[in-house]
């Protein structure tokens, strides 16, 4: 029986850095953020490396439009949701919550269906990777909710304050349109060395 769908080894990482996602959501919502976190960094590493995996198989032009859509996907749920099941787990509640969660999600929506728009129209008129971005990537949250757990304990009880102040400034920064460069192969391997310090100090905070 035939499966509707691309199913090659461009998707693998994709569908890995979900399915870590969602064990996040439930290990946070279950009330272990700890591992919340650990998933959302290892969601951001295999983001980090998927378009590269990609680019190594010649496809068609529907397999690069559903490597696209997939992408965006799976992005909403590792870097739309988790933080919020994160923050769930950190205790975090109440009106002021639940307005700032779906503020985030709504522009990690908006961000990430403009991204696909452009992606495409972009693919008609280039070649090659894409050097710029337009608004703060929402790959972004791999980095910074991970690192404001890390440092949790200084922090102290001004921590569920923060969360949801970053929650709003992260939404705003996904749709500002202001231009920011895309990660060179200089600047990639700066990126793990930072997420490996970044989990040095989960893991420490968490343990």
């Amino acid at each position: 029986m035939k499966l509707i769908g691309f199913y090659n080894y461009t998707v693998i990482l994709t569908y890995m850095g979900a399915a870590a996602a969602v064990c996040g959501i439930f290990f946070s919502a279950s009330g272990y953020p700890f591992w919340g976190v650990i998933c959302l960094l290892f969601a951001g590493l295999t983001d980090m490396f998927d378009g590269k995996v990609a680019s190594t198989m010649k496809r068609t032009d529907a397999e690069k439009s559903f490597g696209i859509q997939i992408d965006s996907l799976c992005d909403l749920i590792s870097f739309g949701v988790l933080p919020l099941a994160i923050g769930y787990g950190l205790g975090l509640s109440g009106g002021f919550f639940y307005v700032s969660a779906m503020v985030y999600l709504l522009c990690a929506i908006i961000r990430l269906s403009y991204f696909n728009v452009d992606e495409a129209q972009r693919q008609k008129t280039e070649t090659g990777r894409r050097k710029i971005y337009y608004g703060l990537p929402v790959t972004s949250a791999a980095i910074i909710f991970p690192l404001t757990y890390g440092l949790q304990s200084l922090l102290g009880e001004a921590m569920p304050i923060i969360y949801q102040v970053l929650l709003y400034a992260v939404a705003a920064a996904f749709i500002l349109k202001f231009k920011l460069a895309k990660p060179n192969k200089k600047g990639i391997p700066l990126l793990v060395v930072g997420g490996i310090i970044i989990a040095i100090l989960v893991i420490v905070n968490g343990l």
